[in-house]
């Protein structure tokens, strides 16, 4: 397969610590990496990246050090493959193989100007919208302010630190599919500062800003085939921190940065005054997508999404479910086509070199549906418009709960425990009000509407007898 490398169009060696990326996996590598680099290639400037991982991920750290901090992200589609040889990181951080203060200076530190994260929603320790103070990690952290293990007592601390120094604000960047990431992140940190002390909380409100945000990438686990391409491109060598994704990439950012803005723009970002509308549009069109794929997919062995687009009543129904059951519920967005918008989605879930797997997908699937599906079912139900296929999607979670529990096995889910709990005692009518009641999954409002409830069973129903694919052509058909 031809292959070209796009090296760095400057010297890394002038870049300083100026951002700190906390989560730094696949995505990050192969998005917010790539703009950065982009952008230094464009207009120049000396903002490097600190990579952080706060859990796992010390090994792949350590391997990114010993490689210079270089890494290959290859663009693949069909016989094509883009690949650029990354060089915007300039140090690694791990609280577990560097100790905590080594990243709480750096957060404390004159150069930095930037916190982006890529944590998964999870990661924010947020329940319906704000800090839960009852989770574990958060009460952990604010028991132990000085050796945070949580994202959120992380950036506290270090943002402390930083007033202590008699620093300047910074900015706080939530890169999370999430609805109003920025506004959640802000929500989060403020409160879990206002638990520490009143005044902290103060100064980073007038002096840290947090930008919303809207990312999009289709970025697969590596797999076997993945590793042989980086090797192929490397020489021969094996790149241990290298990546394969599709070469669509976009990045919509609230412009609001508390100091010097990084030149993401000048990478091909778009500044915004408001990020909402195409965060909604992409939370609903691929994310959601990408839940109803996870769920019915995989419940019909259709292993990866591509699998899923080869066949017809799956092509055909996402592509129905975005623009029959989702766009009725987006906003207009001036310029933005969004009926060529799912065209395009169809287009790029079919690639047949991503190989996204669908059970990857479907991992923290209870921290994804409110926003990727069930707001989107409100306003279908509160409209009176029908909402079969995202009924499917909703039903075919809890039948994939249920199989989980049925197989003895765990889900790759925070809720794991207590989903798992549910499905063994129960099926059917009882399993759905069981489900339905987890108040962090599903808010009261949304379960009390008329219509919902019977939505829910009739989807479920149908799944349980007939099958995931002959449930979804059912409704194709109809």
């Amino acid at each position: 397969m031809h292959h070209t490398i796009i090296r760095p169009g400057f010297d890394p060696a002038t870049l300083r610590p100026r951002i700190l990326h906390i989560g730094f996996g696949a995505f990050a590598r192969a998005h917010l990496m790539v703009y950065l680099q982009e952008g230094l290639n464009a207009a120049g400037g000396d903002f490097g990246v600190v990579a952080c991982r706060l859990n796992s991920g010390v090994e792949e750290l350590t391997a990114l050090d010993a490689a210079g901090h270089r890494y290959l992200v290859a663009e693949v589609d069909g016989g094509t493959v883009t690949a650029r040889e990354l060089g915007v990181v300039i140090g690694t951080c791990h609280p577990g193989r560097d100790g905590i203060d080594a990243l709480l200076d750096l957060i404390a530190s004159e150069p930095m100007s930037v916190i982006s994260l890529t944590i998964t929603e999870k990661g924010y320790c947020c329940r319906n919208g704000s800090l839960d103070l009852d989770h574990a990690g958060i009460r952990a952290d604010l028991e132990n302010p000085q050796s945070p293990k949580t994202a959120i007592g992380v950036i506290v601390a270090g943002l402390e630190r930083r007033r202590g120094n008699a620093l300047s604000g910074l900015t706080v960047l939530s890169c999370d599919n999430q609805p109003d990431n920025g506004k959640l992140t802000r929500a989060a940190v403020l409160a879990f500062a206002h638990q520490r002390d009143g005044k902290l909380a103060d100064w980073i409100d007038a002096n840290v800003t947090f930008p919303g945000t809207m990312v999009d990438r289709v970025v697969p686990a590596l797999d076997s085939e993945g590793v042989q391409l980086l090797k192929d491109i490397n020489g021969g060598k094996d790149d241990p921190n290298g990546i394969v994704c599709e070469p669509f990439r976009q990045w919509v950012i609230e412009d609001d940065f508390a100091s010097a803005r990084p030149p993401y723009a000048e990478g091909g970002a778009m500044l915004t005054g408001d990020v909402h509308p195409f965060e909604t549009m992409k939370l609903r069109m691929l994310n959601g997508s990408h839940t109803f794929l996870a769920m019915l997919g995989t419940l019909s062995g259709l292993e990866t999404v591509d699998a899923c687009m080869a066949d017809t009543v799956f092509r055909k129904a996402t592509l129905r479910l975005m623009l029959t059951e989702q766009r009725p519920t987006l906003p207009e967005i001036d310029g933005v086509d969004i009926e060529g918008y799912a065209e395009d989605l169809i287009t790029r879930f079919a690639n047949p070199k991503l190989k996204h797997r669908t059970r990857q997908i479907a991992s923290d699937t209870s921290q994804k549906l409110p926003q990727r599906l069930l707001s989107a079912i409100a306003d279908n139900l509160d409209a009176g418009r029908p909402w079969p296929l995202q009924a499917l999607a909703v039903a075919g979670w809890m039948r994939f709960v249920k199989e989980a529990a049925d197989a003895g096995e765990k889900l790759a889910d925070p809720l794991s425990a207590d989903l798992i709990a549910i499905a063994e005692k129960q099926d059917g009518e009882s399993l759905i009000d069981a489900l339905s009641g987890v108040e962090t999954i599903f808010p009261a409002d949304l379960r009390d509407a008329p219509g919902f409830r019977a939505g829910i069973i009739e989807a479920y129903n149908a799944i349980a007898e007939n099958g995931a694919r002959k449930a979804v052509e059912a409704v194709i058909e109809a």
